[in-house]
């Protein structure tokens, strides 16, 4: 296919670069102190946060070459960035600007929610149909309710599921990576538009990842994770892929829901401690990780065996 060449250029290209910028970032973030704790670490080491910030950067960067490149009658490579593109980027850049105000100011739940909600309206006008098929069910249209209710909650709700779905380092940009890689080959496979968004910032993250993988030398902060899980509920709905979209995030669909009935069970008995509401778990003196309980998909496994944060094996059941 002809579109495969520029993609792969595109994301090589925004490896190559977080690659470069990525170790004078996390310089500059330590010398100005914005850092965070690690908790998954023995010495609960300072690490720099709000990195997220170079995969946008990066993505805005390579699109403005591939549109001055697009132009170039001798350009040896074939672009073509859409519309569709521009408003995918448009959007993450938005939940991206919002991530990193967040991590400055509290702005409130309710303003919060009111942002983000409108924030995504710009995918309205990418919109070819407004008629989901749900499986056992058929065909359903929902006319303007899906343009301007199910789109925006959708790609609202994404983002937050990405962002919740983090804390132990590569987590968050490991498994964005992995959603990412299989939505850009579907949508290479189907002839989708927002190919060489997808490929930007999958290669971007690819970048991130390595160094934020174990043991971390930073985090994605709020900027990050919302940015790229905005870029990925905007390429769903704008592809009407909104069905499969539940089945590619079915994990953190997962983790969302086993929150939700930690948070009911707090509610309902506040005075028992085994639901009491806690961010992070610890490290042990044998350098294995203690977490508060199994009620988030990320502690299920360190919650009933034995594991370190840089091993996938375990040591002994509990």
């Amino acid at each position: 296919m002809q579109m495969i060449e520029p993609v792969v250029v595109m994301i090589l290209a925004s490896f190559t670069i977080v690659m470069i910028v990525m170790p004078l970032l996390i310089n500059k973030l330590k010398k100005k102190g914005t850092v965070t704790t690690d908790y998954y670490k023995h010495d609960l080491r300072k690490i720099p946060t709000r990195g997220g910030v170079v995969i946008l950067g990066v993505v805005f960067l390579m699109l403005g070459i591939a549109t001055l490149i697009e132009r170039l009658p001798f350009s040896a490579v074939s672009m073509h960035i859409s519309e569709v593109d521009w408003a995918v980027i448009i959007v993450a850049g938005l939940f991206g600007a919002f991530g990193l105000v967040d991590d400055f100011v509290d702005v409130g739940r309710s303003v919060k929610i009111f942002l983000l909600f409108i924030f995504s309206f710009r995918l309205i006008f990418e919109i070819g149909s407004t008629t989901v098929i749900i499986p056992f069910i058929g065909s359903v249209d929902f006319g303007m309710f899906y343009l301007f209710m199910i789109i925006p909650v959708y790609v609202m709700v994404l983002a937050n599921l990405v962002n919740m779905h983090s804390g132990f380092n590569g987590l968050a940009s490991g498994l964005s990576a992995i959603v990412l890689a299989s939505l850009l080959l579907k949508f290479i496979i189907a002839g989708n538009e927002a190919i060489f968004t997808l490929g930007c910032i999958l290669g971007a993250t690819l970048g991130f990842l390595w160094y934020n993988r174990y043991p971390a030398r930073i985090f994605l902060g709020n900027v990050g994770s919302l940015s790229i899980g905005a870029a990925i509920g905007a390429a769903i709905v704008v592809s009407g892929y909104v069905v499969a979209g539940f089945v590619m995030l079915i994990q953190h669909i997962i983790n969302f829901l086993m929150y939700v009935y930690w948070r009911v069970m707090h509610r309902c008995h506040p005075e028992d401690n085994r639901w009491e509401i806690k961010k992070f778990g610890m490290v042990r003196e044998d350098r294995t990780l203690e977490v508060p309980n199994c009620l988030t998909l990320k502690w299920v496994l360190p919650y009933y065996f034995r594991i370190t944060g840089s091993k996938r094996c375990w040591r002994c059941m509990r």
